[in-house]
């Protein structure tokens, strides 16, 4: 089951074998989404939540990515600019994410000045309850 980032060559795939099926199968599975993705196989009772995250997660990212061009734009930035420099953060974060031993916590906490604007808008994300929105659609 791979999700839209497929079509770019980023693919979340996740993958289970029936009983029939051999390891020799897995691996041709690997290999084949393994071209568009990246792949993980996970028994099949996790397949909802697999849905809830890889399949919906894209739309809920394009949602962000919406909502912080439109916030450069109502902070002056041209339409463009603000939609260019929301995707290139957000893919720039999540390869940070890939690429570093760190948790995204401390990711986080390593961008957020004492008394500077991340922690405010870490604030304002908080108290409208951000990471539990998240994590309820993911749920839901």
């Amino acid at each position: 089951m791979p999700n839209t980032p497929s079509a770019v060559g980023d693919a979340a795939t996740v993958f289970t074998l029936g009983e029939k099926a051999t390891t020799e199968d897995g691996e041709l599975i690997s290999q084949l989404f393994g071209a568009i993705g990246k792949v993980w196989r996970a028994d099949e009772k996790l397949f909802d939540a697999v849905t809830g995250l890889s399949g919906s997660g894209p739309a809920y990212i394009f949602l962000a990515i919406e909502a912080l061009a439109d916030g450069g734009v109502a902070a002056g930035l041209p339409r463009e600019l603000a939609l260019g420099l929301a995707s290139q953060t957000v893919l720039g974060a999540a390869s940070m994410v890939k690429g570093m031993a760190k948790h995204p916590g401390q990711l986080k906490d390593d961008v957020a000045s004492p008394g500077g604007t991340t922690i405010a808008g870490i604030h304002e994300l908080e108290k409208a309850g951000f990471r539990g929105i998240l994590m309820n659609a993911v749920v839901s």
